[in-house]
């Protein structure tokens, strides 16, 4: 009785790490620390922009008997010359500036004794440091998000310049000025970057499409499966990577591909696409019905007819995938193989269709993938054909001398079709203006690496503001 609990306590632990074991990610992207350093600068930009933006709060006081009001607070200047981003491994990203300065002004009202003076003063924060670090998740949708900011701002010291009739008079209350100029500055700088990084750059990466349709019969899932992987030199991001058929949205395929591997840092990014990612797709489009064809009228082959009468009858050929076509991706390059029915249909005027011939067609052909910007695409070549009859051994043979037209049919007809769909890409996870250039594609045994560098078409403040205009792709809710 003992071992046989044992037993059942031994294989309910199997099942259950078995259930909960890591779902393969279909597609990854790898942002490097090379990528991080070109956004540096437009995060550095953004970054002075809003914090140009701060709204400083009147300020009114007495010492001794000096009454003032300081009003008018403006940010004239930023110098975040010794900024950097950088990864945090375990936790997101570090924006850290050091020793840096900022210049204001503010106006002042000044009553001592009887005396009532106004005018302008120029103030400058040195040794300004800022650290700030993105805490980036997987939200429950599965996008990238940033889930919390840990913010740190001092400054080191800061110096004002009176002018006007008594500046040199009240030049020894600076100080006192300064001070509290300081402290609120200090309290100012955090809550604005906090409000950037979960307002602003949140809302841009809400554009990028998680579920998104990529024609009127499928779409794509690009959900992420785990959160972030950050080390010290890149952020890896998991996707699902899966096609589905927009007539049956809820369907889901089990991925048994091979888990794509980046272990390159020396370009920007890097995508790697899995044999499931592209398998689904084919499956999707096959379940949508897209792989079934008519060719009529076409004059591609010869038939020995057992009724001369429909000789001069026009000629259909119904062409049908039997089975979701299969991807296979070899150092050597990627091939997919697909099966189809081709049924030989005879059109006599007036009279019902004859079938002549039901053949199996099996072909293999070569797919050579391509990046355009930030959307994928593939083109085919027909690599390898043939036909054998469903009926009879006989009949395979009568069919040997009509493998070069129909090969000559399909390469016409039929390669064309599909690059007709595929040439028109599918766009990968990254946010409006953000590209792909310099692109290299590198073949493995189950997976496709693409390496890139990053192109900004838009600057990051100009990303931000466009999120509420995303691309012309409609999210699937």
């Amino acid at each position: 009785m003992t071992s046989c609990l044992l037993f059942l306590l031994i294989l309910f632990a199997l099942m259950s790490s078995i259930m909960t074991a890591a779902e393969p990610a279909g597609c990854k992207i790898r942002i490097t620390d090379k990528g991080l350093e070109m956004l540096k600068l437009e995060t550095q930009k953004f970054v002075e922009e809003e914090l140009s933006n701060i709204s400083m709060p009147e300020m009114k006081g007495k010492e001794g008997r000096f009454q003032y009001t300081i009003t008018d607070v403006k940010i004239t200047e930023l110098n975040l010359t010794h900024a950097d981003l950088r990864f945090i491994p375990e936790v997101g990203l570090l924006f850290d500036v050091q020793n840096s300065s900022i210049s204001l002004s503010f106006n002042r009202q000044i009553l001592y004794w009887f005396f009532y003076d106004t005018g302008n003063i120029n103030a400058s924060a040195e040794g300004v440091n800022i650290n700030t670090a993105l805490n980036m998740i997987r939200d429950d949708e599965g996008r990238l998000k940033i889930n919390n900011i840990t913010c740190d701002a001092k400054i080191a010291k800061m110096r004002a310049k009176f002018s006007g009739t008594l500046g040199r008079v009240y030049d020894f209350v600076a100080t006192f000025l300064t001070t509290g100029m300081r402290f609120l500055l200090n309290q100012q700088i955090c809550p604005a970057l906090n409000h950037a990084a979960l307002v602003h750059v949140n809302s841009m990466l809400e554009t990028i499409p998680v579920r998104t349709e990529v024609d009127q019969f499928i779409g794509i899932d690009y959900s992420l499966i785990d959160d972030p992987v950050v080390t010290s030199r890149s952020l890896d991001m998991h996707f699902r990577g899966m096609f589905f058929d927009l007539s049956h949205q809820n369907d889901t395929l089990v991925n048994y591909a091979v888990d794509p591997v980046i272990r390159e840092y020396d370009r920007m990014v890097y995508l790697a696409l899995s044999e499931f990612f592209f398998d689904s797709g084919m499956f999707s489009y096959h379940t949508a019905g897209i792989f079934q064809m008519d060719i009529v009228n076409e004059k591609i082959l010869y038939i020995t007819l057992s009724n001369p009468a429909l000789v001069d009858a026009p000629f259909s050929l119904h062409l049908a995938v039997n089975s979701p076509p299969k991807t296979s991706i070899k150092t050597s390059g990627a091939t997919v193989v697909m099966t189809a029915i081709v049924k030989v249909m005879v059109l006599p005027p007036g009279q019902p269709p004859v079938q002549l011939s039901s053949m199996t067609m099996e072909t293999k052909f070569n797919a050579k993938v391509s990046m355009k910007g930030k959307r994928l695409a593939v083109h085919a070549d027909l690599r390898r054909f043939k036909i054998f009859s469903n009926q009879s051994a006989l009949e395979s043979l009568a069919l040997i001398p009509l493998q070069a037209p129909l090969k000559t049919m399909l390469q016409m007809s039929v390669v064309p079709l599909i690059n007709n769909w595929t040439k028109r890409g599918v766009q990968i996870p990254l946010a409006d203006g953000m590209d792909f250039i310099e692109e290299v594609v590198e073949y493995h045994n189950g997976f496709i690496v693409i390496g890139a560098n990053l192109h900004f078409s838009k600057g990051l403040r100009e990303m931000i503001s466009g999120s509420t205009k995303p691309e012309p792709e409609t999210d699937i809710i």
